[in-house]
């Protein structure tokens, strides 16, 4: 299946049906008189966030959605069939943005979330309820009101509780595939992974969603490489995994890129718990990698774990460090929800 995270798409809801204008003629019945009934309403524009999904791929193809309209009234005083809400199913994790990009309008994070983004437009009024004491035989109705439309962007922000991050040929596809259930491409040159992963960790009968996305680069935040497009995906993220590649030229100035593309990034990446290993341990020898880590921890401030995802070296501890921190932040979003004091009128 292809990934896309972005799409344009055009909505718009169901147009009211028109009033009816009739007369009761009927052999044998005194009385006759208006009986033209209602239009019915249009259909809205709801969407709503499902499981089994993790790519828009789906409105690549399919750009325009259009409710239909009400059914017109009828004689007999029948009001007419309201149109059918058209149901557009997205993703958990998407978002939908105004067509300038600048309104969140909705935001999916939990299964069978909905929301009704449009309203039909109202059945017009038949010629029955224009009448009065003063207008007995009234011709006039209403044609609907029409639906609204507008332009919108889907933008998709994958849901995971640990986001791996590190610049391109760091490893992280080869860590994913060492402790999930994912078959992230692996290959000897930048950017073999273009678009994110997700893989589900089992850990000492826990288990949690790893995103990996596409390696950053100097400069991301301008455009370099593949950009900083997708960080949206790790947004989401309770604690980011950094892997350093200990073979390269200068792993603290590796650190550093990424760390200063996260800040250039914002929203709040930059604050977020940050776990650094320093991968591809059995490429070198024990010493050098304590005199790597050593300054690393120096330029970090924080604990540094030696990790080979070729090997398996030091997985456990990392995935140890990993649990501890979701569960740590897990409890912090708990506390602040509970702390949240609630209105009441009592």
């Amino acid at each position: 299946m292809h990934f896309l995270d972005q799409a344009k798409i055009y909505i718009r809801s169901g147009a009211g049906g028109p009033g009816a204008v009739s007369f009761r003629r009927e052999k044998y019945i005194e009385y006759g008189g208006p009986d033209g009934g209602d239009g019915g309403k249009g259909g809205d524009i709801v969407f709503e966030a499902v499981e089994g999904l993790n790519t828009l791929i789906d409105f690549r193809y399919a750009q325009h959605f259009k409710a239909p309209r009400g059914k017109g009234g009828a004689g007999k005083q029948q009001t007419g069939a309201g149109g059918k809400d058209l149901v557009i199913k997205v993703p958990v994790g998407t978002q939908i943005l105004s067509e300038d990009k600048e309104v969140v309008l909705a935001d999916f994070t939990k299964v069978g979330q909905r929301k009704t983004m449009l309203k039909g437009g109202i059945g017009g009024r038949g010629n029955l309820s224009y009448k009065s004491s003063t207008n007995r035989a009234p011709r006039q109705h209403q044609p609907g009101e029409p639906g609204e439309e507008m332009w919108v962007w889907l933008r998709l922000k994958l849901i995971a509780d640990a986001g791996l991050l590190g610049l391109p040929n760091a490893g992280k596809s080869t860590f994913l595939n060492a402790v999930s259930n994912a078959k992230a491409k692996v290959g000897a040159y930048p950017f073999t992974t273009i678009h994110p992963k997700l893989g589900v960790v089992e850990h000492k009968g826990r288990d949690f969603v790893m995103a990996d996305i596409p390696g950053l680069i100097e400069g991301a935040a301008e455009g370099a490489g593949i950009g900083d497009r997708f960080l949206g995906h790790v947004e989401r993220c309770r604690v980011l995994l950094h892997l350093v590649d200990a073979t390269g030229e200068d792993p603290v100035a590796a650190w550093r890129t990424v760390c200063e593309e996260l800040k250039q990034y914002g929203a709040g990446l930059a604050e977020k718990p940050e776990i650094v290993a320093l991968n591809k341990a059995d490429l070198l020898d024990e010493e050098l990698m304590n005199a790597l880590g050593a300054e690393l921890e120096e330029a970090t401030g924080s604990t540094v774990l030696p990790l080979s995802g070729a090997t398996g070296e030091g997985l456990e501890t990392v995935l140890d460090h990993v649990i501890e921190a979701i569960g740590e932040r897990r409890s912090d979003e708990k506390a602040d929800t509970e702390d949240e004091e609630t209105w009441s009128p009592l």
